[in-house]
């Protein structure tokens, strides 16, 4: 059994959240270090682009500034995400830790496995978009905001697209985050998009949609339980560490907290 390790960080800002994300990735060892599952929460709504979005042609930035909103950039791909009543994810390993991946794709899939778990466990019907893709389902298609467009291993619940997940890959690194969405939260996420997104309420679903309604505590739980019998891992307790924090707090300040990452996608390359 694979010892993963894991760092509950509880609710942070959307520039703190993104820079330990990406110290996670940044700090790793393939070949010494313990792969590590972190789940987080955010202490006000966030906007994240993708990696490679135009800010000015997705979002209405004067409207995000108005409402006190701010914007961040993740290290992975995708569409805008409003991260609001949600519980999030991230994991960092090397390839070769995850049991019987063939290939990137296997290896997502393997990956984002457990969330399918963890959703069963809940009393959900919950499987892959490409499991559904006879139902007229177009997979691949993408679209400013994430929660709009559907993906292959993109998780639905009874035909309802569910959270959404990314991936990264740097020197043989896996780098991977999702959402849990707790509550509907996409009215207000969508006012600050330059496109509203067309049927979303018919197309996207959250935990108290479906019926279910969870402390923190027991969410928190009720994924380490998904995780660890998925992975056939054990997760050892474990706070970031001082070489962690010390690049989380530097790219904190030079790229999180820095419109030229944030908004165009410039600035500090590790």
């Amino acid at each position: 059994m694979q010892k993963w390790r894991f760092v509950d960080t509880g609710c942070l800002s959307g520039p703190e959240n993104m820079a330990l994300d990406d110290a996670l990735l940044q700090t790793f060892d393939p070949h010494r270090s313990l792969p590590v599952l972190r789940l987080y929460g955010w202490s006000t709504p966030t906007l994240s682009l993708g990696r490679f979005q135009n800010a000015q042609e997705v979002l209405d930035l004067d409207c995000c500034r108005a409402a006190g909103v701010p914007v961040v950039r993740r290290i992975s791909g995708g569409g805008v995400i409003y991260h609001s009543g949600e519980l999030t994810y991230s994991l960092v390993c090397a390839p070769e830790q995850i049991p019987a991946a063939s290939s990137i794709k296997d290896a997502y899939r393997i990956l984002t496995g457990f969330l399918l778990h963890f959703y069963r466990n809940l009393g959900l019907k919950a499987e892959y978009a490409t499991d559904y893709a006879d139902h007229g389902d177009c997979l691949g298609e993408r679209t400013p905001f994430c929660f709009a467009g559907r993906e292959s291993f993109d998780i639905l619940v009874a035909g309802r697209k569910i959270g959404g997940n990314a991936q990264r890959r740097l020197k043989n690194i896996i780098f991977q985050h999702g959402s849990i969405p707790l509550i509907d939260t996409l009215q207000e996420g969508v006012t600050f998009m330059r496109e509203q997104p067309v049927g979303l309420k018919e197309r996207v679903t959250n935990l108290a949609a479906e019926g279910v309604v969870c402390d923190r505590d027991a969410l928190v739980s009720g994924v380490v339980k998904a995780f660890t019998c998925h992975l056939n891992t054990e997760l050892v307790g474990n706070m970031n560490t001082g070489i962690e924090q010390t690049a989380a707090s530097e790219l904190l300040q030079d790229k999180y907290l820095n419109d030229r990452w944030n908004l165009a996608g410039e600035g500090v390359c590790r």
